[in-house]
C-alpha cells in the first residue's frame, strides 16, 4: 500500500469515528502567539509539549531553520497575517540545536539538484537573473545566530508593529530544554 493510500485510509476512519472532535478550535490563537520555528521532524510534537501549548493556542509558521531570508517572503507574510488578522500579540522565533541549516553547503545542494535531474542551465539562468544560490541557500553558523537574524528582520520590518514583542529561543531537539536568546518586553 502506498503512503497516500495509507493516509487516506486512516483519514476516512478518523473522520468516521469523529476523532477530530478532540482538536476543535477556531482560527484565532488562544494564547495570542505566532511562532516561527524549524520544520525539523523532532519538533512536531516536542515543541508544543515543551511549551505547554495545545491545539489552537498558537499560530505555527515552519520553514528550514526558522530563518527569514526575505523581508517580503511567505514566512514574513504569515507572521503579519497572524498579528494583524488573527490576533497574535507576541512572536516567538525558535531555532534548535543540531539544525540542518547550520553551515549549509549551498554548492553541495546545487550538485544534488543536478543529480536529481535539474538541468544545470536552470541554475545558471537563475544566477544570471540575480538569484544567487549562495544567498538563497544560505544557512547560519549557529542556531543562536539564525534566531537573532530572524528576530532582527521581524522587529525592523517596515510593516511590523513596534508594540508587538519578538522573542528568540533555541530548543534542544531531544529534551525540549528551552534557552532564551532574547526577550523583547520594552519599557512603555
Amino acid at each position: 500500500m502506498s503512503i497516500v493510500s495509507e493516509l487516506l485510509s486512516f483519514n476516512k476512519q478518523f473522520v468516521e469515528e469523529k476523532q477530530y472532535e478532540t482538536y476543535l478550535t477556531d482560527k484565532f490563537p488562544e494564547k495570542k502567539l505566532a511562532i516561527l520555528t524549524c520544520m525539523d521532524t523532532r519538533l512536531v510534537e516536542l515543541l508544543p509539549k515543551a511549551l505547554n501549548l495545545r491545539n489552537g493556542d498558537a499560530k505555527f509558521i515552519k520553514n528550514a531553520g526558522a530563518i527569514l531570508t526575505q523581508p517580503f517572503g511567505s514566512a514574513m507574510r504569515s507572521i503579519l497575517v497572524a498579528v494583524y488578522e488573527l490576533g497574535a500579540r507576541e512572536v516567538l522565533v525558535i531555532g534548535h540545536h543540531g539544525c540542518g541549516m547550520t553551515n549549509l553547503d549551498s554548492s553541495s545542494m546545487v550538485e544534488k539538484f543536478s543529480q536529481h535531474g535539474v538541468d544545470p542551465k536552470a541554475v545558471e539562468t537563475l544566477e544570471s537573473a540575480g538569484i544567487r544560490m549562495d544567498k538563497f541557500l544560505k544557512g547560519f553558523s549557529s542556531p543562536e545566530e539564525g534566531v537573532m537574524d530572524s528576530v532582527r528582520l521581524i522587529r525592523n520590518h517596515p510593516l511590523f508593529p513596534k508594540d508587538v514583542p519578538v522573542h528568540g529561543f533555541v530548543i534542544h531537539p531531544e529534551t525540549g530544554e528551552l534557552q532564551l536568546i532574547v526577550q523583547d518586553y520594552r519599557e512603555e
